[in-house]
């Protein structure tokens, strides 16, 4: 059993969402006023995305400690995380600005280096899935007992690491580079396939320095194990959805460039 975040931590983490999802919602409202489309399905989406992590971070869920720890992990890491990036906040952060200083400064870290190797997929797949890995199967998750502090640490590695796994298999925001689908359709399959193998170890052996309940033990990793395929099809008929597009604008230039000779014969 480990311990739930300091309280103090859990309030700054709900004002935070809070703050965002209102700020979300009130860029929107700007664009909508001066005449720029954004689909309001993308507010219900971000909204949605921060009441998952509140909820993950301090609502009630069911079950015995490791089933309500894992719970939580998939609320904080996988599903409010893809949520929150399907909603393309810095898209919209980016319409919003005016030109001037803090909009060039967005994008520049946006198209910097250091945040294009980051957003490398397979390096945020070894930072989201790594850090699970060492979370359950070393000594990690049994330190972080009656330790509020390292609890909320834990949650918020959760969450930037799932941030940053989708956002990166997904790149739907405008960043340094956005990566091939097949690159992103093999590192999703890849991580899947990590999490899963590390759900069905879990269903074996509890976390090292843990005693949890056999079956507690065991109806959580079915809940990673299960959860998590139910997210990673979510990101995968995402990337189907990018697929079939690119291939109609593909089909879509082609049958331009077809048409191009035939006009220029017409008009000899």
């Amino acid at each position: 059993m480990t311990a739930g975040p300091a309280p103090a931590v859990v309030a700054v983490a709900v004002v935070a969402c809070g703050l965002a999802g209102a700020a979300y919602l009130g860029a929107a409202a700007v664009l909508r006023r001066r005449g720029d489309a954004w689909p309001w399905r993308r507010d219900g989406l971000f909204v949605a995305g921060c009441a998952m992590v509140v909820h993950g971070l301090c609502g009630q869920v069911p079950g015995e400690p490791f089933t309500a720890h894992a719970v939580r992990h998939l609320l904080i890491g996988m599903a409010g995380p893809v949520l929150l990036v399907v909603a393309r906040p810095l898209t919209l952060t980016l319409r919003v600005l005016p030109p001037g200083g803090v909009r060039r400064g967005m994008l520049r870290v946006a198209h910097s280096a250091p945040a294009g190797w980051l957003l490398f997929p397979p390096v945020a797949a070894v930072v989201d899935l790594g850090g699970l890995w060492v979370l359950y199967r070393t000594g990690l998750l049994s330190a972080v007992h009656h330790r509020p502090v390292l609890a909320a640490l834990l949650d918020l590695h959760m969450l930037a690491a799932g941030l940053l796994f989708t956002f990166s298999v997904l790149s739907l925001d405008p960043v340094r580079r956005r990566w091939g689908l097949p690159l992103r359709g093999t590192t999703l399959l890849l991580a899947g396939t990590a999490h899963a193998v590390l759900a069905k170890s879990l269903y074996a052996d509890a976390p090292p320095g843990t005693s949890f309940g056999t079956s507690d033990l065991r109806l959580g990793a079915q809940v990673m194990y299960y959860g998590g395929d139910a997210v990673e099809v979510a990101l995968a008929l995402v990337l189907a959805v990018q697929w079939y597009a690119a291939v109609g604008r593909r089909r879509n230039r082609l049958r331009a460039r077809a048409r191009v000779p035939v006009r220029a014969r017409e008009a000899a």
